[in-house]
């Protein structure tokens, strides 16, 4: 696991530590080492048996991060960064992450569940997708954003949180915004964890 900061900027009112397995070299890339976090958003309709896999597989991954970060920070809630889109317009078969972190957070007693503390109503755009014209309807990226378009449960007030994502990508917001969100929310604080971080920018190897 790697360790890097998010510095302050129009999005996020403070440092905060970021976490990362390893960086994302691209899908395509011989260098890439999370091909199972593509497959678990299903964006392009994998066979079932490499989004089960890679189920398995994240949840293994995450729940070894997930217990170094209790034993820097103690007992954690573990929330994740919502997909782009309504909660409720996601079939099955493109929910795997979500499932992959509820198996990596039950087997580990000093993590609570806080999945549904973050629930996205309004769609937004899909940002990796937008690049090659499918991101959908709804707003790109600007400060405030989860806020207004997810329930933002009142269960988050003065939880000390791990914030799951899965891939960190510097200098888009969306991250940041969803720290900020539940900062504001009355997170008593807020780490965030991706699979992959996109970027080098200072992060060190965590002991």
């Amino acid at each position: 696991m790697l360790h890097g900061k998010i510095g302050k900027d129009v999005f996020l009112s403070r440092e905060v530590d970021l976490y990362f397995h390893d960086l994302y070299h691209g899908f395509g890339s011989p260098k890439n080492t999370l091909a199972y976090v593509n497959y678990l958003k299903n964006d392009l309709r994998y066979y079932d048996a490499q989004v089960s896999q890679s189920e398995d597989k994240a949840a293994m991954v995450l729940a070894a991060d997930l217990e170094k970060l209790v034993g820097l920070y103690g007992p954690l809630t573990v929330c994740g960064v919502p997909r782009s889109k309504r909660e409720d317009t996601y079939p099955f078969e493109k929910t795997g992450l979500k499932r992959a972190i509820r198996k990596a957070i039950a087997m580990n007693v000093d993590l609570s569940d806080g999945l549904d503390y973050v629930v996205r109503y309004t769609n937004t755009l899909c940002t990796h997708r937008s690049y090659w014209g499918h991101g959908g309807d709804g707003e790109g990226p600007r400060p405030g954003l989860l806020r207004d378009t997810c329930h933002l449960s009142s269960d988050i007030a003065g939880k000390d949180i791990v914030l799951v994502d899965d891939i960190y990508t510097a200098n888009v917001g969306i991250d940041e915004d969803a720290v900020q969100a539940l900062l504001d929310a009355g997170a008593k604080s807020v780490v965030l964890y991706a699979f992959g971080c996109t970027a080098r920018h200072g992060y060190r190897k965590c002991a």
